[in-house]
């Protein structure tokens, strides 16, 4: 025997009928102050701070990448490392 029951009701409804927090009002708080302390973050550094923090690989580690990447393909075509691998 199987029986269904629908209940038609808001997600708001549902949870006072179930006893449970409305947590709303600290989440919008909590979303407010996060938001406030990005926006502090973003103008208390300066573009070339930001990049550092955002990209610490810098250059360099792109040119080391790319040194790899051309031995890698040197190797695998049998011409051994590539002639700029060492340079810098």
């Amino acid at each position: 025997m199987k029986i269904s029951i629908n209940i038609d009701c808001s997600p708001d409804e549902a949870r006072a009928f179930l006893g449970l927090p409305d947590v709303r009002p600290m989440q919008d708080a909590l979303m407010k102050q996060l938001s406030q302390r990005m926006e502090q973050a973003l103008h208390a550094m300066d573009p070339e701070t930001m990049l550092k923090t955002w990209f610490p690989a810098s250059v360099q580690g792109w040119d080391q990448m790319q040194k790899m990447f051309w031995n890698q393909m040197a190797a695998g075509m049998g011409g051994g490392p590539h002639k700029d691998a060492g340079k810098k």
